[in-house]
């Protein structure tokens, strides 16, 4: 798979990344239901034979499960270790109930334990999961102190998530944004006002998630053409799947290698449009 430069750093990303969301499992407030962990292992072992080279995942997802899933995977995994890309400022009570904490001693926390659950000396990729609820001074707090864990070698390179183009300014002037991670769809396009030109003049890189909308494309809005679709935007330098098993893995995770024709991208567009109007 040919691969992408991502933002400021030294990473190159294959188009299609592994997305670690649903893999947490059931029983936590933004969960996806019952997932079978090795169906899980299975799912990201298959994503990397077919030539995936990034994981994306966040200690919030299964309120740390998915990130000890990850590591379960690569511990098996006997090729060319992969990026992995996790994320703090999302935390949870002992009820599993999730909430916000932007402090310092918060994120270094995070990323101790995001440490540990991977089993690894050092994250690629460290990304400030929301900006603070009120869009206040804590986002300047958080920020500087991912900058701190990338100077001391915890991390290799940081960035933002769901940011519109302010913030994203305010961050730079602590220290340069590697990338932002926004929601990015067919059906979910406000991120080309703005956001997406923003990235490109800036040269912050973007990995785009939910690029199926979250599971609602269908017909025409196949798995493979709604990846390849957002693929076509220049500010976007990978996009972000899931899988549950080894079979939902297989063919989307080589959407980066889909040519999509004026005539499928019309019907896609249209597709789109009739799914918007219901």
């Amino acid at each position: 798979m040919q691969t992408r430069k991502l933002g400021n750093s030294d990473l190159q990303l294959t188009p299609v990344g592994y997305g670690a969301w649903a893999i947490g499992g059931g029983g936590w407030e933004f969960a996806w239901g019952h997932q079978d962990d090795a169906d899980s292992v299975a799912a990201i072992l298959r994503s990397l034979e077919l030539g995936v080279n990034w994981i994306d995942t966040a200690p919030v997802y299964g309120t740390g499960h998915s990130e000890e899933i990850v590591a379960q995977a690569l511990q098996q995994w006997k090729g060319k270790r992969p990026y992995v890309f996790t994320k703090c400022t999302r935390r949870w009570e002992e009820n599993r109930k999730v909430y916000s904490d932007h402090s310092a001693a918060s994120i270094r926390k995070e990323c101790e334990d995001s440490l540990r659950r991977l089993k690894t000396d050092i994250i690629d990729l460290y990304q400030m999961h929301w900006p603070p609820k009120d869009n206040g001074a804590e986002l300047e707090e958080a920020w500087h102190a991912m900058s701190e864990l990338k100077s001391e070698g915890k991390v290799r390179w940081i960035g933002v998530s769901n940011f519109d183009p302010a913030q994203m300014d305010r961050a730079a002037k602590i220290a340069p944004v590697t990338c932002n991670q926004p929601p990015y769809s067919i059906i979910r396009r406000k991120v080309e006002e703005s956001i997406l030109p923003h990235c490109l003049k800036n040269g912050i890189g973007v990995i785009s998630y939910a690029p199926m909308a979250s599971g609602l494309l269908t017909g025409a809005m196949t798995r493979e053409r709604a990846a390849a679709l957002v693929l076509r935007n220049a500010a976007i330098t990978g996009a972000i799947v899931g899988a549950r098993n080894a079979k939902q893995a297989e063919g989307v995770m080589r959407a980066g290698e889909l040519k999509l024709s004026n005539e499928e991208i019309a019907e896609i567009e249209g597709a789109a449009a009739a799914a918007t109007a219901r």
